[in-house]
C-alpha cells in the first residue's frame, strides 16, 4: 500500500499562496539555499510519484523540464503524474495518467497499490479532500519566517479538525523549518 505524503510550503500565518497581490509573489526566494534543498530533498525521498490537482500540474509542467539536470529535478521529471483534471487530453508532461471522474474512488484504488509514496505540492483543493477522506498518512511543513496576512490558506474552511503527531523537525540555514507530522485522524471533541 502506497503512503501518501502533502508536502506545503507555508508562511508563519498560514499563507501558502499570496495571491492577488504580486508584490511578495517570490516570497520563498530569499530563504532558499542549496542546504536547504538538499534537506528538502532528502524528506521528499529519491523514489516517489506525484499526486496533483490540475492547476499544480500546469505550474510544474512550465518549470520542471526545463528545470535542468539535477537529483530534485530529475526525480519529480521521472514521477508519475496523477491528475486530477476535467481536461485530461492536454495532459502532455508525463509520465502522466489522469484520475478519472470519480476523484475520491480513484485516489483509493491509486493508494492500495503497491509502488513510491504519492506526495502531494500544491494542490489545496486535494489536500482538503484527501484529508476529509482520511487518505493522508503524513503531513510535510516547509515553513518560512514570514507573515503575509492574506493570501490562499492550506484547508478550507470546510475541513474537519484533525490531529497529527510530530515526527520529525529540520531547520535550514536560512531559518525554513521542515516539519513532518503522521496523520491521526479526526480530532475528538
Amino acid at each position: 500500500m502506497r503512503k501518501i505524503r502533502i508536502f506545503e510550503h507555508i508562511s508563519l500565518d498560514g499563507v501558502i499562496e499570496h495571491d492577488g497581490d504580486y508584490t511578495y509573489g517570490a516570497w520563498t526566494t530569499a530563504y532558499r539555499s542549496p542546504a536547504g534543498a538538499e534537506m528538502l530533498f532528502q524528506t521528499y525521498g529519491s523514489d516517489f510519484d506525484l499526486l496533483l490537482g490540475r492547476h499544480t500540474y500546469d505550474i510544474f509542467s512550465s518549470f520542471w523540464p526545463n528545470a535542468g539536470d539535477f537529483p530534485m529535478a530529475n526525480a519529480i521529471n521521472a514521477a508519475t503524474k496523477y491528475v486530477a483534471t476535467h481536461r485530461p487530453d492536454s495532459l502532455i508532461w508525463g509520465p502522466v495518467k489522469n484520475l478519472g471522474n470519480n476523484i475520491e474512488v480513484a485516489i483509493h484504488a491509486l493508494k492500495s497499490t503497491d509502488g513510491p509514496d504519492l506526495i502531494v505540492v500544491g494542490s489545496s483543493a486535494l489536500t482538503s479532500l484527501l484529508l476529509e477522506q482520511g487518505l493522508v498518512d503524513e503531513v510535510v511543513l516547509i515553513t518560512y519566517p514570514v507573515l503575509l496576512g492574506h493570501g490562499k490558506r492550506l484547508l478550507s474552511d470546510k475541513v474537519n479538525a484533525q490531529k497529527l503527531a510530530f515526527i520529525d523537525s529540520k531547520a535550514t540555514p536560512t531559518g525554513v523549518f521542515i516539519n513532518s507530522y503522521k496523520y491521526i485522524g479526526l480530532l475528538k471533541k
